[in-house]
């Protein structure tokens, strides 16, 4: 632990964070934009359910492809120039996907999409970790994500009334119209470093580059913090990015824009979760996996409701069950303070890219998953929905797993009388020396 205080982060640092927020912000909007679309999208494009979700299945899996890569520009080329790369390819995709008018080219744009979302939020929790001491790091995630909702928000009831009034091409084309002209906004504002605004960049042979991944992926918290954004928030994702309004209006008989109107739980719920969650573990970053724990148990518990429910969910218990949905986010934070914590600054970006993919390799999964069962049961989504808490087992398994090998790295490094981030105290169900954190 620091000897002396380490002083905050200046009213600047957290101008430019904001701005750079602010793209990310824009990703959101146009990453979810199909969850309240997507009944238009499968009219306007003449496809069924598996085809639909391979709109999400193709963004979500281009853009889990992408975190370490990303994680890897980032570190070389500095946020600046991989967000504003971000944001051209994110108009182009949202421009294109206005102006189709059949599958082939709208799944084109969903791709060039997923590239540009790749390349948003790993630069701006880089841009943070530049610019914010370590104790602030977590807040400043957590606000980031909570930040990133206000995208969600617009992509619920706001996004369903456009696409009803003005339509689908106008609506879209000038998202994507907005999001190129923000380029110029990042471009005027945003500096890599306090001291530096780009992040000077030197030829990395392919070899250091294998030799940085390997050398995060080494580390038990960069694993636990992959596991730990495996299992929080792709319910969430699910819901919001595809099959949250579907669900609602044909399995449960609700009307549009009561359904995109329910959606907007999980963007309030987030948005309001982000901040207290970071400030909690920001003071307490012990109590972060017991945190993550109940959390995943209470998520067990919600989908055990909402599929044993009899007939036709109500509204009242819609709402508390998608407000403990919400908070998948806001956990799976967690996941990017252990990376911080666990690794050096120079390979903070390439760790978190490895922790990103997970919760969007599960979300493109389950996405998919659901997709298929529900082409084979004729659309029924008490069976397809079964993906979810077969994916949430999995995921709290592995989580678990890497949580005793972590734990068991602090105590041997604290026995050596290393400096940790954490200090633990050993319970009984902790791994003994003889053990080992197995690789």
């Amino acid at each position: 632990m620091p000897s002396r205080p380490v002083p905050a982060a200046p009213v600047r640092s957290w101008l430019i964070w904001l701005i750079a927020a602010g793209v990310y912000v824009l990703a959101v909007f146009h990453r979810t934009s199909l969850g309240v679309a997507g009944l238009d999208a499968a009219e306007r494009f003449g496809v069924g359910s598996a085809a639909l979700a391979t709109f999400t299945v193709l963004q979500i899996g281009v853009y889990a492809l992408m975190q370490v890569p990303t994680g890897v520009l980032v570190d070389r080329f500095g946020p600046r120039r991989v967000l504003t790369a971000a944001l051209l390819l994110l108009g182009l995709g949202q421009i294109l996907l206005a102006v189709a008018q059949s599958y082939p080219p709208a799944l084109l744009a969903r791709g060039i999409l997923g590239v540009g979302d790749a390349l948003t939020f790993v630069s701006v929790l880089r841009l943070a970790a530049n610019h914010f001491p370590q104790r602030q790091y977590m807040l400043v995630t957590a606000l980031t994500g909570a930040l990133g909702f206000v995208g969600n928000l617009a992509a619920t009831l706001p996004l369903t009334l456009l696409l009803a009034g003005p339509g689908w091409t106008p609506t879209f084309l000038t998202a994507g119209l907005v999001t190129v002209a923000f380029v110029a906004v990042l471009l005027a504002a945003v500096h890599d470093t306090p001291h530096a605004r780009r992040t000077e960049s030197r030829t990395v042979p392919v070899r250091e580059v294998g030799e940085q991944l390997r050398a995060a992926l080494r580390v038990p918290g960069t694993r636990l913090g992959f596991w730990t954004h495996f299992s929080a928030p792709f319910g969430q994702n699910v819901m919001v990015l595809l099959w949250g309004v579907p669900f609602l209006v044909e399995g449960q008989g609700y009307a549009t824009t009561t359904a995109s109107s329910l959606l907007m739980v999980f963007v309030v719920g987030a948005m309001a979760g982000g901040p207290l969650l970071g400030g909690v573990v920001g003071r307490r970053p012990g109590v972060r996996m017991p945190l993550v724990v109940t959390y995943l148990l209470a998520v067990g518990v919600t989908w055990g409701v909402l599929l044993g429910w009899p007939g036709r969910i109500p509204v009242a218990v819609l709402v508390p069950a998608f407000t403990v949905l919400s908070l998948g986010g806001p956990v799976s934070t967690i996941g990017f303070g252990l990376v911080r914590d666990y690794n050096p600054l120079p390979r903070v970006g390439t760790a978190t890219g490895v922790v990103n993919v997970g919760g969007f390799v599960a979300t493109t999964v389950t996405s998919l998953l659901i997709g298929v069962l529900l082409e084979l049961t004729g659309g029924r989504y008490g069976i397809a929905l079964l993906a979810m808490p077969a994916v949430l087992a999995f995921g709290s398994w592995r989580m678990a797993v890497w949580w005793l090998r972590a734990r068991a790295a602090v105590f041997a490094a604290q026995e050596r009388g290393e400096d940790v981030p954490v200090r633990l105290r050993r319970h009984r169900f902790d791994l003994r020396p003889a053990d080992g954190p197995a690789a």
